[in-house]
């Protein structure tokens, strides 16, 4: 199912790479629940610009880093629209610029918790209904740090390297239900999290590393959203387990 009538679940989608994902999901015809954590104007000013499109959409407060909320936002797609068709694991957090000996605990559990066991959380919640209905989209948002394992950033990227692992074995364990896994590891997108990370190198180390991308610039929050809307169409039909770099060439660094 591509689309119309078709129901997706955007985690943290009230700003950058997840809201431009649910823009682009609702403009190909699907029924948006989307996720945020403490931005309730921007949620709603999205939720209000889907509908004027002529689209359909609801915003839903959830901190998918805790059990109880991960699962409480699928039983609300549940029981709003009757299914789920995608699930699009997007929502993260990092705190850069501490080296891996001097992170805080709490920073490093609160790290995993969102980025990866949110994840899980998550999925586990949408496969059973998934299973029955045999079709299903997962898609999770990884990150570029997984092959370039960046100094300063060490629980984000061992986060998403363990969200590249469980994309990959998953896809294995559910294709034979008719669910598709993939994940989109993006290089530097001009969103928030990118210019704090930015601020951390400083002027001339952020000049540097943008000058490193071979096209020579970060990208957009759209030019993730469309790879996503791929993703879970009919034309990616035969695709599955894969982890895509949508890196301008992949940065250095």
């Amino acid at each position: 199912m591509t689309g119309a009538m078709g129901v997706a679940i955007v985690t943290g989608a009230s700003r950058g790479i997840g809201r431009a994902i649910a823009a682009g999901l609702a403009a190909t015809g699907y029924r948006i629940i989307m996720s945020y954590r403490d931005r309730d104007g921007q949620a709603n000013d999205l939720v209000e610009k889907i509908r004027t499109s002529g689209g359909e959409a609801i915003a839903v407060r959830a901190d998918v880093g805790l059990p109880a909320e991960a699962d409480a936002l699928v039983r609300t797609a549940l029981h709003r629209f009757g299914q789920v068709d995608v699930l699009v694991n997007n929502a993260g957090v990092h705190f850069p610029g501490v080296p891996l000996a001097a992170v805080r605990w709490e920073d490093w559990e609160r790290i995993l918790q969102v980025n990866l066991s949110g994840p899980l959380r998550l999925i586990q919640a949408v496969v059973p209904h998934m299973r029955e209905r045999r079709h299903g989209h997962i898609v999770n948002i990884s990150s570029n740090v997984s092959q370039r394992l960046p100094a300063g950033s060490g629980p984000y990227t061992v986060s998403k390297v363990g969200l590249e692992a469980l994309t990959r074995t998953l896809a294995k364990e559910e294709g034979p239900h008719g669910i598709r896994v993939n994940a989109i590891a993006p290089g530097p997108i001009r969103t928030d999290m990118l210019e704090e990370s930015l601020k951390v190198m400083g002027p001339e180390g952020s000049e540097v590393f943008i000058r490193s991308v071979p096209l020579g610039r970060a990208g957009r929050p759209e030019e993730i959203a469309s790879v996503v809307v791929f993703l879970v169409s009919d034309a990616a039909s035969y695709l599955t387990g894969q982890v895509i770099y949508v890196n301008g060439g992949g940065p250095g660094g």
